[in-house]
Parts: C-alpha cells; structure tokens; sequence
C-alpha cells in the first residue's frame, strides 16, 4: 500500500478515562462510510480514519484533513461533507465549516 497523499480524520468523540463523550459521534452516523464513498467515486488519493475527542466540542461535529491542517467544524450533513470533498477537489478549503486554526490548536 502507497502512502496516501491525505489523510481525513473524523472525530468521533473517544475519551480515555471514562470521560463523558462529546457530540461528534452522536451526528455522525454513517459518515465514516459515506466519507469513504466519496473519496473512491472522486478518486481521491485519501485515507479516512476515526479519532478519539479533538476538542473542538463547541464546533463540532469536527473533520480535519492533513497534511493541509485543514479544520472544519459543524459537519453534520452530507451536503457539508460534499462542500469539504468539492473544495478539496478544488485545491481549497470549503470556506463555510472550515475552523479558524488558531482555535483548533
């Protein structure tokens, strides 16, 4: 297997510790697999991968895409998701959900 040339994390909320989970999880049911239809149908060189709380909460639910360092908060349709593969296809970032980074880090 080559090396992809990004990687898209979606946040799904998992705590260590016995925390209490955040939202990401509980909105995005199925994305993880309408993510990966995506990228196969647009041919995007991409590797889709569950992380545990990016601490974003209070944006979420929250997809970044690497090496870009591209944060984007509030998705939670697929027409948002379709906006961040379009721009991504696009060379640039879906203005609309796309995070301030100096907030995500």
């Amino acid at each position: 297997m080559n090396v992809p040339e990004r990687v898209i994390l979606v946040c799904q909320s998992f705590r260590s510790g016995g925390e209490p989970k955040g939202i990401c999880h509980k909105q995005t049911e199925g994305f993880l697999q309408y993510i990966e239809e995506e990228i196969i149908d647009r041919g995007l060189d991409c590797l889709v991968s569950a992380t545990g709380c990016l601490k974003m909460c209070d944006s979420g639910p929250v997809l970044v895409i690497q090496p870009d360092n591209w944060w984007f908060g509030s998705v939670d349709s697929q027409e948002a998701i379709d906006a961040i593969l379009d721009g991504l296809e696009d060379g640039q970032p879906a203005q609309e959900q796309l995070l301030n980074t100096s907030q995500a880090l």
